[in-house]
């Protein structure tokens, strides 16, 4: 079953995206936590700011604030823009070198013509139907675009759809196919042709 099979291998290469993005998330609560160490320092500035502001104190604290909720915003923005670089990479390695993903050489798909130019407009497609735009959405609500993340974050889901869907159909050729110009093949299936015996006199 063809479809079945894309689907196991998008499951096997999206565990693995899965797998990148909790262990970005537990550098980054550790980078964000590691800015307490970082308090002395701030509170120092701070404190330089409420001598210099005549006693100012809700200048002095407000500054100290919006220095941590911007390092904390910056340090999650860098894991996801991280995590979709290496899902690009991912993608366009595996498929320049040898024409498949880990979830597609497990299952035994391959895509073809495997040319690195045709292989980076796939990548690129897929990177954003599974996980640019959510990144982007994501990145929004942090930085407190309620509005703007959900809208961002409905273009993700039609997105993913518009990939994901065509892969039901009997051609079988997903967005990332019909962009790069590549298909979704077995690997080893076909039955071989008979070749017909020359009798030597």
């Amino acid at each position: 079953m063809p479809k079945l099979r894309r689907a196991v291998a998008w499951s096997v290469d999206f565990a693995l995206v899965v797998a990148l993005a909790s262990a970005l998330a537990v550098l980054t609560f550790h980078r964000i936590s590691a800015l307490v160490t970082d308090v002395p320092e701030l509170a120092t500035r701070g404190g330089l700011d409420l001598l210099t502001s005549r006693g100012d104190v809700l200048d002095a604290s407000e500054d100290l604030g919006l220095s941590l909720w911007n390092k904390s915003v910056l340090y999650v923005e860098q894991a996801f823009g991280l995590l979709v670089l290496a899902v690009f990479l991912y993608q366009w390695v595996c498929l320049a070198l040898a024409g498949r993903t880990v979830g597609k050489a497990l299952v035994g798909l391959k895509v073809t013509p495997s040319l690195p130019r045709r292989a980076a407009r796939r990548a690129a497609v897929t990177t954003a139907a599974d996980v640019a735009v959510y990144a982007v959405a994501c990145v929004l609500l942090v930085e407190g675009q309620v509005v703007l993340s959900v809208l961002v974050w409905a273009v993700a889901v039609v997105l993913f759809l518009l990939n994901a869907l065509p892969v039901l159909s009997p051609g079988r050729r997903s967005l990332a196919d019909r962009v790069a110009g590549t298909a979704v093949s077995g690997v080893g299936l076909s039955r071989p042709v008979a070749t017909p015996l020359v009798r030597t006199s």
